[in-house]
């Protein structure tokens, strides 16, 4: 099946040509897909996407006219992709349900220990040869009380992880995980409640209609003073000037995010030589007491290697029998 591979970087694309094996045609390009890039389909009958594509009404159109029958996403979630258009012009969409939960799990680990224990901070007074200790007292996560928002695969991998440290869990998740109540005694509770009662917020839910600014003012009001929040998720559950509100008053002891709601544009590129005009992002990203990474907490070997299986999987499942068991639409 000749295939388009939309948003194409130098860490997936081995990992691509590997799976592949020769199987299918496969071109990269680094360019997203977008309405102005669309054209460069013409003449394939599969597209593979990441998170940075653009795949509205528009754009999936302009697909289905260059004749694109099938869309593989890199990807678990297609909050980017107008499904209901899609099935409307009968084009087939298909993720990868799961990859290494690990990966993002750890990631957001490594998130709250970099922010609570001040080791950016430690390391730059280090190189300037100060070794004085005073702004750099972080808290035990030993007893300390971890909610965890969305216990699918990578909440349940965190989940595991916060219990090894120690700590209490309250999760919140419209469908409870019984075998993690029994081997981590998580308590499910009101997502307000969590916020109440947390000390540290990870948020682990995909972005949907019923998620978007989830995190906003008012959820912000009845949080725990001092919290930490962690979002490895998506962007668009947070509000992110509420956000910054919460951290100029001191509601929000930090956050570290690894996602952010305007993020397309900015991830995945090199804009060193460029002035960033998202006013927004500039704000949250020399805050003193946030910690923002690209859109990384994928990526590991081993994750990679997943996304890649399970995308040239559909492919073959598409080319073979004309359906792939991951398709969303």
């Amino acid at each position: 099946m000749r295939t388009l591979v939309y948003s194409s970087h130098g860490f997936d694309k081995p990992f691509i040509e590997n799976a592949n094996a020769g199987k299918h045609e496969i071109v990269f390009t680094e360019d997203a897909l977008n309405e102005h890039t669309a054209a460069m389909a013409n003449g394939f009958e599969a597209v593979a996407l990441f998170t940075s594509d653009l795949v509205s009404a528009s754009v999936l159109e302009a697909l289905c006219n260059h004749k694109v029958k099938y869309i593989a996403l890199r990807s678990v979630g297609y909050d980017h992709v107008d499904l209901l258009k899609a099935k409307t012009l009968g084009m087939k969409v298909a993720n990868v349900p799961a990859y290494s939960p690990y990966a993002v799990a750890e990631h957001a680990v490594a998130l709250l220990m970099t922010l609570n224990r001040k080791i950016l901070k430690a390391r730059q007074l280090m190189k300037e040869g100060d070794f004085r200790l005073d702004s750099l007292t972080g808290f035990d996560l030993y007893g300390k009380t971890v909610g965890v928002v969305g216990t699918g695969k990578i909440g349940e991998a965190f989940s595991r992880i916060m219990n090894g440290f120690g700590c209490k869990l309250l999760g919140y998740d419209i469908n409870e995980n019984d075998q993690l109540k029994i081997d981590t005694k998580i308590l499910y509770t009101t997502l307000e409640n969590l916020c109440k009662q947390s000390d540290v917020i990870s948020i682990h839910c995909p972005l949907n209609q019923n998620t978007r600014y989830l995190f906003n003012k008012s959820l912000f009001a009845v949080m725990k003073k001092g919290f930490v929040l962690i979002n490895t998720a998506r962007g668009g559950i947070i509000n992110t000037t509420d956000l910054l509100e919460a951290l100029e008053n001191d509601t929000s002891a930090s956050a570290g995010l690894d996602v952010y709601e305007n993020e397309k544009p900015i991830f995945f590129f090199n804009h060193g030589n460029n002035y960033l005009k998202d006013e927004l992002f500039t704000k949250l990203n020399t805050h003193p007491r946030v910690l923002v990474t690209g859109h990384q907490a994928f990526l590991t070997q081993e994750a990679l290697e997943g996304i890649a299986s399970t995308t040239i999987s559909n492919l073959n499942a598409w080319e073979s029998q004309g359906f792939s068991i991951n398709e969303v639409s």
